[in-house]
C-alpha cells in the first residue's frame, strides 16, 4: 500500500505533480489555498486526517510538535525529514528529492503512528 504525502510549504507544487504522475497520493500545501494559511501544529493535525504523512526541511518546529504529541498520546501519522545536506539545493535537488519520496511510496515501509523517517537520497 501506497503511503500519501503532504508536502510543507518549503517544496514546490512540482514536487507534488510529479509523484501524482508516479501514482501517488501527494499534495503541496503551496497548492491548496485553504492549507497555506495553516500553522506547523495544523498542519500536522491536517495531515493523518488525510491519510498523509507530513514531509518537512522545518526540523526543529515540528520535532517540537511531535514530541509534545507524543507525550499527550495523540496518535500521527509519521513525519518525513529532509536537511539541505541530504537534498543539498542545488539543479539535481528537485529529481533528487523525488526520487526518494517516490521510493518511500513505493516501498511503503512507513510505519504509522508516530514514526519519524529521515529521507535519504536514492543510491544510483
Amino acid at each position: 500500500m501506497s503511503v500519501g504525502l503532504l508536502l510543507d510549504e518549503m517544496f514546490g507544487p512540482r514536487v507534488a505533480t510529479e509523484l501524482v504522475e508516479r501514482g501517488h497520493d501527494c499534495l503541496a500545501v503551496v497548492a491548496d489555498p485553504a492549507l497555506r494559511q495553516s500553522s506547523d501544529a495544523e498542519l500536522l493535525a491536517h495531515a493523518p486526517d488525510t491519510g498523509r504523512a507530513l514531509v518537512t526541511n522545518n526540523v526543529v518546529d515540528f520535532e517540537r510538535l511531535r514530541r509534545r504529541r507524543t507525550s499527550l498520546a495523540n496518535r500521527y501519522h509519521p513525519l518525513i525529514y529532509t536537511s539541505d545536506q541530504s537534498f543539498p539545493r542545488d539543479r539535481r535537488f528537485i529529481g533528487r528529492l523525488i526520487d526518494a519520496l517516490d521510493q518511500v511510496c513505493t516501498l511503503g515501509d512507513l510505519a504509522t503512528g508516530g514514526g519519524v523517517l529521515w529521507l535519504a537520497p536514492v543510491r544510483d
